[in-house]
C-alpha cells in the first residue's frame, strides 16, 4: 500500500491530483490511501480522508510499503525514523501552495543525501513513482557532536564580539 500524505495546514491539490491520475492511468497498481488535508479536490481513484488522528496516521505509515508526501520536515523525519521509502514533491510558492520555497530546498538536501526521492514537477512524478519500489533510503545518522561544535563556535564568536 502507498500512503499519500500532504499535511493538514495547506491544500496540495497538485500532488493529490497527480497521484489520483497515476492510479487512473494504471501507473500505480497498488492501493493508495491518502490524507489530503483541507482541499476542495476530491480524488476519484484513491481512498482518502481529509485528516487522520495521530494513532491512525502512525498505523497507516507502519502499514505502508511506500510513502508519497509534500517535502515537510515532519513527513521526512517519520519516513526516515521508520525506514520507509519516501517520494516527496515540494509545495511551491509559484503555485500559491506555500509562502516561500523552503520545501524545494528541503527536498534537494534530503535527496542529495540519499534519504528521499524527489519530484519537482507533476511531469517528473511518474518516473519517480516507478523508482519508488526499488528505492532504499540511506539511514540518517545523528550529528549531535557536529551541531554542538557549531553552537559552541557561534557562542564563542558572539561572546568575542560582545567584548569588543
Amino acid at each position: 500500500m502507498i500512503f499519500l500524505t500532504v499535511g493538514t495546514l495547506f491544500p496540495f491539490d497538485r500532488l493529490v491530483r497527480a497521484v489520483d491520475d497515476a492510479v487512473k492511468s494504471g501507473l500505480v497498481k497498488e492501493p493508495v490511501f491518502a490524507q489530503i488535508g483541507r482541499t476542495s479536490f476530491a480524488p476519484k481513484n484513491i481512498e482518502y480522508v481529509k485528516v487522520l488522528e495521530k494513532h491512525t496516521f502512525d498505523n497507516k505509515v507502519a502499514d505502508a510499503d511506500y510513502l508519497i508526501s509534500h517535502a515537510g520536515i515532519g513527513s521526512i523525519a517519520i519516513a526516515l525514523e521508520r525506514n520507509k521509502p519516501l517520494l516527496v514533491m515540494p509545495r511551491m510558492k509559484c503555485f500559491k501552495e506555500h509562502v516561500n520555497d523552503h520545501q524545494v530546498a528541503t527536498a534537494r538536501k534530503f535527496e542529495q543525501l540519499g534519504h528521499v526521492l524527489a519530484a519537482y514537477s507533476v511531469e517528473e512524478l511518474p518516473d519517480k513513482i516507478k523508482e519508488l519500489s526499488t528505492f532504499r533510503p540511506k539511514p540518517r545518522a545523528s550529528q549531535a557532536d557536529s551541531v554542538a561544535r557549531r553552537i559552541a563556535q557561534f557562542l564563542n564568536e558572539l561572546s568575542a564580539s560582545a567584548r569588543q
